[in-house]
């Protein structure tokens, strides 16, 4: 059994379902209104969807004879929420980045002043 927080970044791996997810962020719809953009068949658009809502990202109803399908934000929350514990990690690392290369432009700007551009020593 694979957990919500890895079915959630195994459904966002694809292009296809990202894309589907975006469509879905503008109001719910039907499975003919989230087909139309893409070169592939119903079936297979069916397939995303089951990934989709096997993720808990989105859940589907039948209206009539229409099944609208429907974004379900909190397992993107919970995923943004994971992804927001290393920011700091991240934030710091490219903090240190940019001292380190502040640093190292510094060293090369002091260089040239002592060098005469001739690559030898003065």
């Amino acid at each position: 059994m694979v957990d919500q927080l890895s079915a959630v970044f195994g459904a966002l791996a694809d292009p296809t379902r990202r894309a589907i997810l975006h469509r879905l962020s503008q109001g719910d719809a039907q499975v003919s209104d989230l087909a139309a953009p893409f070169q592939i068949s119903q079936p297979a658009i069916s397939k995303h969807l089951k990934v989709l809502e096997d993720a808990g990202l989105i859940s589907r109803r039948r209206i009539a004879t229409s099944r609208l399908s429907h974004l379900e934000g909190q397992p993107l929350k919970e995923a943004t929420d994971y992804m927001e514990r290393y920011k700091k990690f991240w934030d710091e690392s490219f903090d240190k980045l940019d001292d380190a290369l502040a640093a190292f432009q510094n060293g090369i700007g002091d260089n040239n002043e002592d060098n005469d551009g001739s690559g030898r020593d003065a």
